[in-house]
């Protein structure tokens, strides 16, 4: 408990330092947001009206300063170009992120673990250099094209999910499961090549271990040797890059939801860009930005769950 507290405690700096950062460089874009929002023929008066509102006209500073006043206080602001309030705007599309994320993560996982474990076993094999050369290729394709291969494969030539839309799980779980399954193996199938060849390699030295050599010599079977003894010590960078791989999630999650038409945070993002709506824009990076320090600290904790000799360090 004592070292969670001080891992919370480290945050606050942290979460300063990293929404200034993002908040400056939402400010340095290029061009007048309030003229890019208006339009070339607004009157001048208009815009020099919008851009106080936006406080372009004062010291980024003291933007930030009364823009985190707001945020401690629960308000961020409404949209520029819908007149919706931020926060609701964040929560209608944060489930459908969030579960999108989800999927991919448990989907990635559910195939890189035992394909690990496998290619651990059988290292040096001809199945563990075929996966080898498998995943480089993999890690090689962007994500945007393995999302047009898929889309062609199966909606266009089998015919078997759809292209794209979003069906809440609320309405019909049956449909919400066929409206994100494609996403989910885009944005998943980029992390099993990775999840996979981190897990292998901790796993071929972990079998050469006493206690796995000692568990071999008692007779103990090979699924429980890989999957009772040897999967646990194995996993702590698997679990690592799981926590720190969220923010290559949800960059990923910005183009497949775009790629595949799905209202979430990701698209949100992009359509306040493109429409230099900043108060949703830094709505929208705040959000992610917090999620993605709020993750790591999970991660973090689960530490002392899979190893308790970590705890010492922690409370240090």
């Amino acid at each position: 408990m004592r070292g969670l507290r001080s891992r919370l405690i480290r945050l606050v700096p942290v979460l300063v330092i990293v929404t200034f950062a993002t908040f400056s460089m939402v400010r340095l874009l290029p061009g007048d947001p309030a003229r890019s929002f208006l339009g070339p023929e607004a009157p001048e008066e208009q815009v020099e009206h919008l851009r106080d509102e936006m406080g372009l006209d004062e010291p980024i500073l003291v933007s930030y300063l009364a823009w985190l006043g707001r945020v401690v206080q629960g308000d961020l602001g409404e949209s520029y170009r819908t007149g919706q309030s931020v926060t609701e705007a964040l929560g209608q599309r944060f489930p459908v992120s969030l579960e999108l994320m989800f999927l991919a993560q448990v989907f990635a996982l559910v195939l890189a673990i035992p394909v690990g474990v496998l290619t651990a076993y059988r290292a040096g094999s001809v199945l563990d250099r075929l996966w080898s050369a498998t995943a480089f290729a993999t890690i090689a394709v962007p994500g945007f094209v393995l999302g047009l291969l898929l889309i062609y494969l199966f909606p266009v030539r089998l015919g078997w999910l759809q292209i794209s839309g979003y069906t809440r799980l609320t309405a019909d779980p049956w449909g919400n499961l066929r409206s994100l399954v494609l996403p989910a193996a885009t944005l998943g199938l980029l992390q099993v090549a990775v999840y996979s060849r981190i897990l292998r390699s901790d796993m071929v030295a972990t079998l050469q271990e006493d206690f796995v050599v000692l568990a071999r010599s008692k007779g103990v079977s090979t699924p429980r040797i890989l999957f009772g003894h040897a999967l646990r010590p194995s996993s702590f960078s698997l679990l690592t890059l799981a926590g720190l791989n969220v923010g290559q999630l949800i960059s990923g999650a910005v183009i497949v939801e775009y790629l595949f038409g799905l209202p979430g945070i990701g698209l949100l993002l992009i359509d306040s860009i493109l429409s230099r709506d900043l108060m949703m824009l830094q709505g929208a990076m705040l959000f992610i930005v917090v999620g993605y320090v709020l993750v790591n600290l999970v991660v973090d904790t689960l530490y002392e769950v899979l190893d308790p000799r970590t705890r010492h360090h922690a409370d240090v």
